[in-house]
């Protein structure tokens, strides 16, 4: 025996329907609109069989779901909140596309603070994008994300928060961690196996976490091996292409000029690779050179930069999960970890090369 068609909706004479409605799809199945209700907000209350033939019905009637309707039956905005201070766009972007993965199934829409991660209103400037915005839940990414401040009081106003930084931070009770100090003491591997033993390097701005990390795992990876890095040999940049080009100058100015420089990302060694080019500096026979964040830049520089592949659509991927699952009890899974450590990984292009 099998299941009678479903009812389609007619066009009445001299008349134009408008768009389906939740009440065209309840009387397509006969069910209630409260069934339907329930199957568009993913309740567990509705039978397999049902669920399908709704769902079926939604298809036929190209049924589209008021989200305003919806979000008011559900208690629910349906957004999500990504709170950052990176001015590199693609990095942001790159975690973006994690993001939207998620949220598309879920029918969430995201919206994007930027805010400026050093000023004293920080925390009300933030509290007050959640309140007006009524989002479902919050995104922290690096610098912005190392504010346990920020956390606490994101958690104490009830919104579910997820923090990416470069190290596990106590205020967060859902944190995904890149290992940066890991992924750039490899860095320093990777120089002593070229035979590299002046070297230079070229830190974002010690105030944030993920600067300090990166320096201290390079410098790491060098001692293992008896090598260390001249203090006029070393920068603290911005993590900007500027400051990355001031750095160099002064680093390749010095009296024992390195081999190898590592600028802790990619804007920054792309500031190397113009002052080496200005300098007649041939990369990588006279200087190599790397990176961090794998960027796009780091693919159409020539030559083309060794650097550190941060996974930052995983990341957001992975933050998105968790939020929207500390959003909807019924989705969250007890077994599953709140903290996930990132591996990086060392990509090798043309920037890289033995020591003179």
């Amino acid at each position: 025996m099998t299941d009678a068609p479903l009812p389609v909706r007619r066009r009445k004479r001299g008349k134009t329907l408008g768009p389906a409605t939740i009440h065209d799809v309840s009387a397509a199945t006969g069910v209630s609109v409260r069934t339907v209700s329930r199957v568009l907000n993913d309740s567990p209350k509705v039978n397999a069989e049902t669920r399908a033939r709704v769902k079926e019905a939604i298809r036929t009637l190209n049924f589209v779901p008021n989200l305003r309707a919806r979000a008011l039956a559900s208690n629910r905005s349906y957004l999500l909140g990504l709170v950052h201070d990176d001015p590199n766009a693609e990095i942001v972007d790159q975690f973006q596309k994690g993001v939207f993965r998620e949220c598309a199934p879920h029918d969430y829409e995201l919206l994007v603070h930027p805010c400026n991660y050093t000023s004293e209103d920080l925390i009300d400037n933030v509290l007050s994008f959640v309140r007006r915005s009524r989002i479902d839940g919050a995104i922290v990414i690096a610098p912005v994300s190392e504010n346990e401040a920020l956390a606490k009081a994101l958690w104490t106003n009830g919104t579910p928060t997820a923090g990416v930084a470069s190290v596990a931070l106590e205020s967060y009770g859902l944190i995904v961690v890149s290992r940066e100090r890991e992924a750039s003491a490899e860095v320093g591997e990777l120089f002593v196996s070229l035979g590299h033993r002046e070297i230079g390097f070229i830190s974002g701005p010690r105030v944030q976490r993920s600067a300090t990390e990166r320096e201290t795992g390079f410098v790491l990876g060098l001692r293992k091996h008896g090598l260390s890095v001249r203090p006029e040999n070393m920068c603290e940049g911005e993590y900007s292409f500027e400051s990355g080009v001031a750095c160099a100058k002064k680093i390749l100015a010095s009296k024992r000029r390195p081999t190898a420089i590592y600028a802790s990302n990619d804007r920054m060694a792309a500031g190397v690779l113009k002052v080496a080019a200005e300098m007649g500096l041939r990369v990588p026979k006279d200087l190599s050179v790397v990176g961090f964040d794998d960027s796009y830049l780091a693919s159409v520089l020539t030559p083309s930069l060794t650097t550190i592949h941060r996974p930052m659509t995983e990341m957001g991927a992975r933050a998105a999960q968790w939020v929207l699952q500390a959003g909807d009890p019924r989705q969250a899974s007890a077994e599953e970890s709140l903290l996930r450590f990132f591996d990086l990984q060392l990509v090798i292009r043309e920037s890289t090369g033995p020591a003179p």
